[in-house]
């Protein structure tokens, strides 16, 4: 079993991991703390150990929605499910499927009778419709703990200097004195990924320099772009003692993978998740992306709803067992992904996503109805001369429309590539027009995404 060796901490860094932050959480009425201990002791279980674990905690969690949760409590009397009479994992793809429409429909319905306090929160919508749902101290609780394990695996810890890029309307909108005294406690500066001017940039490069950050979190695309602005300002951020980026949020694309660690000098760590789904596996020092398993449990299903093997691509489907107040049961994410059939070498038991594809919104069809990730079309366009940064959008089967900042050397030889390309990979009789911007507005959450398709697959 190959187990990180313990970085050194300054006194400072271990204060707040050790005393400030359990504290804050506890007053929060959070046991982060004494989640996180679990966690660290269970991600060593080898799999059958663990999946023990997963089916004794999915028993208890059905029987205590099913108790608890009006919609759970009517469903399951609908289709004879007996929680006691759960025998294996596999037991759950006998239980319908949850979707957004079915949360919007039944929202007050899927709150616990017992709940106490929730928390209000919604996803940001960029793909359709925002999700409103509510969350409770267990889950939260849950959600720390298991980002907390991932940020350890890197040799950096919660009180660390770290840099944060981000543009969530949720947490910017939470700046308020006592959030902000609370970040510069924890050594956590925020950055606006929003505004991607050349000015903010500048800044945002100067604040990193200062700052001598030991991490970066924040969009991939986000951290691509600083990367990229400062190889153009010729600005060096590779010896500052970053030890690790992470990334999450959005798909990571190979370049901005190699951009952020040729301009930082630190590995980047993945993180899979969303705001409704939970945080459901961070990358290790190995390169696996490992699932919290011990209160998530990722199901991968066909275009008919059915349980599909690890190696082959599915869209995921979440439960995650710390959503007793507000339950996530089969709920599906409408991303697409393949489960990882082969252990780690850095010895956790935690199953692995091999792979991650994005939403079913990052891809495109052709004209003949072939699906194509949207990387079909990113390879025609980033590695050309004279652009800045891209976006594609697919408005119909017959037209797709690329908006492209040029960054000088962008002519019309780039152009027809451009159209070429795209039209070998959608059909020759797709329209595509190429338009010149000054620049593209990230979304409201401060997101890049380079495809977006209006074409459902």
């Amino acid at each position: 079993m190959s187990v990180a060796v313990a970085q050194p901490r300054d006194r400072y860094t271990t204060w707040v991991a050790n005393v400030l932050f359990p504290l804050h959480e506890r007053l929060k009425g959070h046991d982060t703390r004494t989640r996180l201990r679990g966690l660290e002791a269970t991600q060593w279980l080898d799999r059958s150990r663990l999946e023990a674990l997963q089916l004794a905690n999915l028993r208890r969690f059905l029987a205590d929605i099913g108790a608890r949760v009006p919609y759970y409590r009517e469903m399951f009397a609908a289709v004879g499910m007996a929680p006691g009479n759960v025998q294996s994992l596999g037991d759950l793809a006998k239980l319908p499927l949850l979707t957004k429409p079915l949360i919007r429909a039944n929202v007050d319905r899927l709150k616990a009778d017992d709940a106490g306090k929730l928390m209000r929160y919604n996803t940001g919508g960029s793909s359709g419709e925002p999700l409103v749902f509510y969350m409770g101290a267990d889950r939260v609780s849950h959600d720390v703990a298991a980002k907390w394990r991932a940020t350890r695996w890197w040799g950096v810890d919660i009180g660390d200097p770290e840099i944060v890029v981000w543009g969530s309307p949720i947490e910017l909108g939470a700046q308020d004195r006592l959030r902000q005294l609370r970040d510069r406690v924890l050594r956590t500066e925020l950055l606006p990924a929003f505004d991607m001017s050349e000015t903010n940039l500048d800044r945002f490069i100067e604040r990193i320099k200062a700052k001598r950050p030991k991490m970066l979190f924040g969009y991939p695309s986000a951290l691509a772009y600083i990367a990229r602005h400062a190889e153009r300002r010729n600005e060096r951020v590779d010896g500052l003692g970053i030890k690790v980026a992470f990334v999450t949020s959005e798909s990571l694309y190979d370049h901005q993978r190699r951009q952020i660690e040729k301009t930082f000098g630190c590995r980047v760590a993945n993180g899979y998740g969303g705001r409704d789904a939970g945080f459901i596996a961070h990358e290790c020092p190995e390169g696996s992306l490992h699932i919290t398993a011990e209160d998530l449990i990722v199901e991968l299903i066909d275009a008919d709803g059915r349980v599909v093997p690890a190696g082959e691509p599915g869209e995921i489907v979440i439960t995650h067992l710390a959503t007793r107040d507000f339950p996530f049961l089969r709920y599906r994410t409408g991303d697409v992904g393949v489960l990882g059939n082969r252990a780690c070498a850095c010895g956790r038991g935690l199953p692995t996503l091999s792979e991650v594809k994005g939403r079913s919104t990052d891809f495109v069809v052709a004209m003949d109805g072939t699906v194509l990730h949207g990387l079909a079309l990113i390879y025609v366009v980033r590695d050309l001369p004279g652009i800045r940064t891209f976006a594609i959008v697919q408005e119909s089967l017959e037209r797709t429309r690329v908006s492209i900042v040029p960054e000088g050397g962008f002519d019309e030889r780039a152009r027809t590539t451009i159209r070429e390309g795209i039209k070998a990979r959608l059909g020759a009789g797709v329209a595509v027009d190429v338009d010149v911007v000054e620049s593209i507005a990230a979304e409201r959450s401060g997101k890049h995404r380079y495809v977006k398709s209006m074409v459902s697959p």
